[in-house]
């Protein structure tokens, strides 16, 4: 190398005193060249061309320079080098040009054409360039050469234009921003899908990069198929303007497409036109401020009218409630007339009012006193008989206690109390009251759990995931790859440092609805404990035990559903879409198991329990997203897994927790088959609950079927369907059986079935729109986005978080409001299901 540099210096000398050097042979032929003159020359190691062009600039009419190569000749090992030497860049390319794909493959392109920069100027000047040729080659090479006006390289506002493209000969723009535009949108379409290519936008300065080897390096990009669109705004982008750059990419590997069957390691040559791609580039003015104080108002302004609403309905129901402070007073009789009843006849077995267990449809008739007294009853392997217990230990309790309430302490052994448990839930007529059993005090701490975990719960998980997408933002905005996020790129507008706005300011109505049902339930709880202090000396023996535990946690999810959605929806990828779906998972095991214990509050799931199980959902959930793509091992196991889960749950459900899962299970599994199905048929003691198993099962087991059989790539929304299927099932059972059981509905809770009814089928309309698939690259995703259809601010995904966090609302207060009808029913005469 310093040899190569004395001999540089010492050269000019050389030729003075006339000595020989390896230059002084090279020929080198200079002329002045014209635009729109082809050029057919030829080069060799011992001559070099150089053009000379000169080329007026206009500050309002700028037209592009376009520098357009085909060598004839075939050239691999020695190809030519193009030098174009600029006031403020120089642009250098051979060929053949070689540009490098996937594992190693070199495609070779003979056709190249080059824009030249073309920085900002003063208002006219002139700019002499030059182009020069040359090679190694010691044969002669011929090649064609063509220096043409770019028509049309500043891009007009709202005007579309039309152009093609190679991986050889890309294409960029001028676009600079008019008066009173701080934002436009880029939009790039093209009719066909493939070849896959890149839409950059830079900064108006040299060089700029418009190789599929290079695109990357600076400004933001993303890959394309048939659809792309970037927001630029202004104050990214320095000089007024930028460049819109697209390159065709040597494969479509990038775009969903297969890879060339070509042999590794090896080039390749390509004609030019087999891989030439028509697009269209428009840009137009993105939303202006208006815009987004216009969504945010709509957005608090729906949601707020709830908390009006709500106000106005607690202020009526204040008013009313003032007029009849003694709703409750006949709801039983006095502790002595109860205490005298239960002690002549027992309240177990009245007169089409007993409590029934079976089929609904048997209690046309009373029950004979064999069905309350003397049942026979088979747990495991033992048999137990119920008797009447004596009720001197429940008379004498306090007024203000449960008079169903039994105690561990009112029994002498732990035999005793199994035994008990074992009667009473596996008799064939059953109410409430055999189920509400505890004492309240410990069974609300017991609820309350529920929501303290979730709040826990909620703070661990929200906070590193806020960390998260915080870095998934910031690694977008400082690489400028937009193929990280899947955005609805036609709809989607920043704000800050936030790519898609709309999208989280959409979730506000979890948070805000999620807040409004905790402080609905907090003034339920109130009033009803206000209730227990007027009606002290009187039992509290009406109604739906009262635990609103489970409420509180349902709130608390719905809330955080709103915060996560909107973490997600930062950034949305296939790395983070649990953050949308965990908190889904347990919105809906928090509905059933609501559902369930209002029917049996003592026996309902502990929250340590409920919730590990939801942990083993996402926990499933999250190896789903990893290896269930197309995996057949993983598929096979989590089918196994969900039948065995369903079948295990069944047998919980239908004995009520009296059973045990040991050696000795299959033994006894077969002796229930052999005497109810072969020796005698006998129907099932319990039809409806084996009805509701039945039909659960089948639904579980097709569920678990297709999924083998189809493996959906959305494997978190395919887990979430299941838990959604079975709560629908469960609260149509619900519905049934409470009609069937002769109780009614009132106007309140229809009222906000029939509406949230409603609400959710629009709901589903908008979210099946799909606006974008991170099951698909990135540039098939965007194939799927559309423009904004609501106040030019909010897309259909956002709609679907509108009116899906209204129906999540409406679906709590159906919860809540749903047995108001037995506020003044004695629970021994509210049936179980």
């Amino acid at each position: 190398m310093q040899e190569f540099a004395v001999l540089l210096l010492l050269w000019p000398i050389g030729l003075s005193l006339g000595i020989n050097t390896e230059f002084s042979e090279k020929v080198i032929v200079q002329q002045k060249a014209e635009f729109n003159k082809e050029y057919n020359d030829s080069v060799n190691s011992e001559l070099q061309n150089i053009y000379a062009f000169n080329h007026t600039m206009l500050r309002n009419k700028t037209d592009g320079v376009r520098v357009s190569v085909n060598v004839l000749s075939d050239q691999k090992t020695t190809p030519l080098l193009f030098v174009v030497r600029q006031k403020e860049a120089v642009v250098s390319f051979q060929v053949p040009l070689t540009l490098r794909g996937m594992y190693q493959r070199n495609y070779l392109y003979q056709d190249v054409g080059r824009t030249l920069c073309q920085p900002p100027r003063a208002e006219y000047e002139t700019e002499s360039f030059y182009v020069d040729v040359s090679t190694l080659a010691e044969k002669n090479t011929t090649y064609r050469l063509r220096v043409t006006h770019v028509e049309n390289f500043v891009l007009r506002t709202d005007r579309p234009f039309h152009f093609n493209a190679t991986p050889a000969q890309p294409q960029y723009f001028k676009y600079l921003f008019p008066d009173g535009v701080d934002s436009v949108i880029v939009k790039v379409s093209s009719p066909d899908a493939f070849p896959c290519s890149v839409i950059s936008i830079q900064n108006m300065q040299c060089p700029v990069y418009d190789l599929d080897n290079n695109v990357a390096f600076i400004g933001m990009y993303q890959t394309m198929t048939k659809k792309a669109a970037i927001t630029v705004q202004r104050k990214d982008f320095f000089g007024n303007g930028f460049y819109v750059v697209v390159v065709v990419k040597t494969e479509d590997e990038a775009c969903g497409g297969a890879l060339p069957l070509f042999p590794l390691h090896q080039d390749i040559p390509f004609d030019h036109m087999s891989r030439q791609k028509t697009l269209e580039v428009l840009v137009s003015p993105a939303i202006s401020k208006n815009a987004y104080i216009s969504g945010m108002l709509f957005c608090s302004g729906v949601f707020l009218s709830f908390y009006l609403v709500a106000l106005l309905i607690s202020c009526w129901e204040l008013n009313r409630n003032k007029k009849s402070k003694e709703s409750f007073l006949n709801c039983v009789p006095t502790l002595n007339d109860e205490t005298a009843s239960l002690l002549g006849k027992s309240p177990m077995c009245p007169k089409y009012d007993s409590c029934g267990y079976g089929s609904i449809a048997q209690h046309s008739s009373a029950p004979s006193p064999e069905d309350c007294t003397d049942s026979l009853v088979s747990s495991g392997d033992a048999t137990y008989s119920y008797t009447d217990r004596s009720l001197e230990n429940l008379a004498s309790r306090n007024r203000l206690e449960s008079l169903s309430s039994v105690e561990e302490d009112d029994y002498d052994t732990l035999t005793d109390i199994e035994s008990d448990k074992n009667v009473i839930r596996t008799k064939k007529f059953l109410c409430v009251s055999d189920l509400a059993r505890k004492d309240k005090r410990v069974m609300r701490k017991k609820y309350q759990i529920y929501f303290w975990n979730i709040a826990t719960i909620a703070v661990f998980y929200a906070l590193p995931v806020i960390q998260l997408v915080i870095t998934y933002q910031t690694v977008v905005n400082v690489t400028g790859n937009q193929d990280i996020c899947y955005y609805n790129f036609l709809c989607a507008h920043p704000l800050g440092s936030l790519s898609a706005f709309n999208n989280i300011l959409s979730n506000l109505g979890y948070v805000m609805l999620g807040l409004l049902f905790l402080m609905i339930v907090l003034q339920r709880e109130l009033s009803h404990n206000r209730s227990r202090m007027n009606k002290r000396g009187q039992l509290e023996e009406c109604g739906i035990p009262k635990h609103f535990g489970l409420f509180y946690a349902m709130g608390t999810a719905l809330m955080m559903e709103g915060l996560l959605s909107a973490c997600y929806h930062v950034c949305p990828n296939y790395t983070n879409f649990q953050f949308d779906t965990s908190f889904m998972y347990m919105i809906a095991g928090l509905c059933m198991l609501k559902l369930y214990q209002k029917r049996h509050p003592d026996i309902n799931a502990s929250a340590y329990s409920a919730y590990a199980c939801l942990a083993f959902v996402i926990f499933f959930s999250v190896l789903g997203v990893v290896f269930g793509k197309g995996n057949t091992i993983f598929w096979v196991i989590f089918s196994v897994i969900h039948i065995l889960c369903t079948m295990l749950l069944s047998t919980q459900l239908y004995y009520m927790g009296r059973w045990r899962l040991d050696c000795g299970i299959l033994r006894r599994i077969f002796q229930v088959l052999y005497t109810d199905c072969v020796r005698q048929c006998s129907p099932p003691m319990y039809v409806d609950r084996m009805v509701l198993l039945v039909m659960g099962n089948i639904v579980n087991w097709s569920l678990a079927a297709y999924g083998l059989i189809v493996r959906p790539n959305d494997f978190a929304s395919y887990l979430l369907a299941i838990g959604i299927c079975n709560l629908l099932l469960y609260f149509a059972f619900y519905i049934i059986m409470k009609l069937r059981s002769g109780e009614r509905i009132l106007p309140i809770p229809l009222l906000c079935i029939v509406c949230t009814s409603v609400v959710w089928g629009f709901a589903l309309f908008f979210f099946f729109q799909g606006l974008s698939t991170w099951q698909k690259t990135p540039a098939e995703s965007r194939e799927h986005n559309r423009d904004c259809i609501l106040l030019g601010f909010f897309d259909d995904h956002d709609i679907w978080h509108f009116l899906s966090s209204i129906a999540m609302f409406g679906s709590f207060l159906v919860l809540l409001f749903l047995d108001d009808d037995l506020d003044t029913v004695q629970r021994d005469k509210i049936y179980v299901f």
